[in-house]
């Protein structure tokens, strides 16, 4: 060997040496951000088949990366649609055949190694070389089950009465809205609003207190529950005032009828921490006709008549006519 050949294989040494050095430390920088990141991170091939995973990925499978390199993803990430029920599957291949980012749906639903299920959302998108070839997919994702509990929980705090659990005002009105909406589209559709406010409700609360008055709308709120149907709606306004919707009736009997079961169930004594509470109930009723222009309009007429439920003695329904309020009290 020359002298100039010792010195290009030198040179080559040292070459592929300060390569082989970058290469490491590169590798080690891309490990080092792989374990940082706050995402659970899974690399595939274009076969779907895992070459790595960081640390959150870990933890959020159950899986470690020993166990899961060379598995199909499929094997380690068993994902369902919890509104369908439909397992997800093939989804690198989806990405590898479209060649585009796949965001994960917000529905999915990770059962874990070891049969935990969280709920998860993310992203699977596709990996390409410098000349723009597919060699694999990066699937990042994050759980995300605190997050749609706390949405769930926005959710029900914006619909719901905080205290009965029933649908409040909001809600109220956005079915009575749907119902209104579909009526004017059939003309024989029937339905009737129920306007009801507890008479001495004010007079409970001044002599037994506070809780024990929330104990008692806890007890008006499933009592009103079990006087009615599956499909209508019966609503807390606040205070004593509750709201109902019966859909889906013949005549104005229908909603007479409920009225009269919701008063005999109210006349049944309460027990509440050693007291024997005695309720009752005004009621006022507005049937649906073409005459409304806005479905509000209905539970005002509904309001209306309930208050000449008071006027009349308490304890008795009326059912509003736009002539005049008429009392239907047996």
């Amino acid at each position: 060997m020359t002298e100039q050949d010792m010195h290009l294989a030198i040179k080559m040494a040292l070459y592929k040496h300060q390569t082989k050095r970058k290469l490491l430390e590169e590798k080690r920088k891309f490990l080092a951000i792989l374990k940082s990141m706050g995402s659970g991170v899974i690399i595939t091939d274009t076969y779907g088949c895992i070459y790595m995973m960081n640390p959150v990925a870990e933890a959020l499978t159950a899986w470690k990366q020993d166990e899961a390199v060379n598995k199909n993803l499929t094997e380690v990430l068993s994902l369902v649609d919890k509104d369908t029920g439909l397992i997800m599957k093939d989804l690198t291949t989806q990405v590898i055949q479209t060649g585009v980012v796949l965001n994960l749906p917000e529905t999915l639903t990770l059962m874990t190694k070891n049969h935990t299920e969280i709920q998860i959302g993310g992203s699977i998108a596709p990996i390409r070389d410098d000349d723009g070839n597919m060699i694999g997919t990066v699937l990042l994702f994050q759980d995300i089950t605190q997050r749609k509990r706390i949405e769930a929980q926005l959710v029900r705090n914006a619909f719901y009465d905080a205290l009965t659990g029933l649908p409040n005002r909001v809600l109220f009105l956005e079915r009575l809205s749907q119902v209104f909406e579909r009526g004017k589209r059939r003309n024989n559709e029937r339905y009737a609003v129920l306007f009801l406010d507890l008479d001495g409700f004010k007079k409970i609360n001044d002599s037994f207190g506070h809780s024990v008055g929330d104990d008692l709308l806890m007890e008006i709120a499933r009592r009103l529950e079990s006087c009615l149907r599956s499909g209508d709606t019966v609503a807390r306004f606040g205070g004593d005032e509750f709201a109902i919707l019966i859909e889906d009736i013949k005549d104005v009997t229908d909603a007479t009828n409920v009225a009269k079961r919701i008063q005999e169930s109210l006349r049944l004594p309460v027990e509440l921490k050693e007291h024997e509470i005695l309720i009752a109930a005004s009621i006022g009723i507005a049937l649906n006709c073409s005459s409304y222009e806005q479905p509000e309009n209905l539970l005002r007429d509904a309001d209306m008549a309930m208050y000449h439920a008071k006027q009349q003695g308490k304890a008795r329904y009326v059912v509003f006519n736009s002539q005049k309020s008429l009392d239907t009290n047996d």
